[in-house]
């Protein structure tokens, strides 16, 4: 079965929760204090364009506000449920600022659109390749860095084994639960995380809720 099925169907974890578990005793704790993996849950939706466009919006706002502007995008085309490239090429740029859109973040979505207007692999095609080739396929368009390509791979694709190294809820996460006295580098993270393989994307899922056991 292909990711995107896959992404459609409850997920057992059973067998990944039990390798990271025996593989390290800390993370074993967290998983035992935040409980059922749902990452399942929170999978994005609709094709490779929406599901990008998406991460341009969100990126360096919060959540509210993104999710403000977004739902603007969508009703900006009512009688599908997805935009194709051509509409948002279409779509004039003062309108795209009339609902939020920064003008820096209008190029992306315009250069998003024009790359897959001219023949940009399809979010199917893609999920036929290994991680980094997705990486590097997508790397090229304005405004898509490879955080935001592990972000389709991790809640779109559903690649088991990402691990963010320059995400900052993961190097906090880390730096909770091994009590470190600052915020690890990347390159620590990576070594960390080396005993999480192949399910670097589940211990990442922990490594963000721990956030919800040390608020406050």
């Amino acid at each position: 079965m292909d990711s995107l099925a896959q992404s459609e169907l409850k997920i057992d974890y059973s067998l990944a929760l039990a390798t990271l578990k025996e593989s390290d005793p800390i993370l074993a704790n967290l998983i035992d204090r935040v409980g059922v993996c749902e990452l399942d849950r929170v999978q994005f939706r609709g094709d490779l364009l929406f599901s990008l466009s998406r991460s341009i919006v969100y990126q360096q706002l919060s959540i509210k506000a993104a999710a403000t502007i977004f739902r603007r995008f969508e009703q900006l085309y009512p009688d599908r449920p997805f935009p194709s490239a051509l509409d948002v090429l279409n779509t004039p740029d003062e309108v795209l600022r009339q609902i939020g859109i920064s003008r820096p973040k209008i190029s992306y979505l315009k250069d998003l659109a024009q790359k897959i207007q001219d023949g940009l692999p399809t979010l199917a095609q893609l999920s036929e390749c290994d991680d980094e080739t997705i990486v590097q396929t997508l790397m090229p368009i304005k405004g898509i860095g490879r955080w935001t390509v592990e972000m389709l791979l991790i809640f779109r694709l559903h690649r088991w084994d990402i691990l963010p190294v320059d995400d900052l809820g993961i190097r906090a996460g880390i730096r909770r639960i091994y009590n470190l006295s600052e915020l690890p580098d990347k390159k620590t993270v990576d070594r960390v995380g080396q005993r999480w393989k192949p399910y670097r994307t589940i211990a990442s899922w922990y490594l963000w809720r721990s956030a919800d056991l040390f608020r406050g």
